[in-house]
């Protein structure tokens, strides 16, 4: 016989999400640090980036089925949002210089590390942004124009074509030699 089902408030729900949010930012920060402590900054800090990265593809490969299950091609816009808005509720899309990005004003991931004093161990899980686009489409770059636990007021992603970040990137370098 089915359970009856239990109805909970929207601030229960989110008290759930951060629950579990928390909890992933913890196990993070205890593989990072043991990797760290194990076999030094150096290569405990690549190890973690390496599996951050390998995350990243897990879940850009779970996104790109399900986007190819719908029929739909495999663009920025299609992208199947993967983080659950009751976690990230305070995000909005923003238009800078003609192109569109997120910004994230409250990251529950990085208060953790804050608290912990190690927003260094913490950012390296940031990378599982670009490789879950890349997996999603190879063509794709997410860059992190902000990061919070880099100090700054809120993260600002944006998703472009490799060949957008190609011509950025020049456009960036060329600025500085003026």
């Amino acid at each position: 016989m089915p359970a009856k089902k239990e109805m909970i408030s929207k601030e229960e729900a989110f008290q759930q999400v951060k629950s579990m949010i928390t909890r992933a930012a913890l196990i993070h920060y205890a593989f990072a640090k043991t990797l760290v402590d194990e076999l030094g900054e150096k290569k405990g800090k690549a190890l973690t980036k390496k599996a951050a990265l390998l995350y990243g593809k897990m879940v850009g490969k779970r996104v790109k089925e399900k986007t190819l299950a719908k029929g739909l091609p495999l663009t920025r816009e299609n992208f199947q949002d993967d983080l659950p808005n009751l976690g990230w509720a305070e995000r909005e899309k923003v238009e800078v210089d003609g192109e569109k990005r997120s910004r994230v004003f409250t990251c529950h991931l990085a208060k953790v590390w804050q608290e912990l004093g190690a927003p260094d161990l913490g950012r390296l899980y940031c990378f599982v942004d670009q490789a879950k686009y890349e997996a999603y489409n190879p063509e794709l770059q997410c860059v992190h124009v902000k990061n919070v636990l880099d100090g700054d007021a809120y993260c600002e992603l944006a998703v472009r074509t490799k060949e957008k970040q190609r011509a950025k990137s020049l456009e960036h370098r060329t600025d500085r030699k003026k």
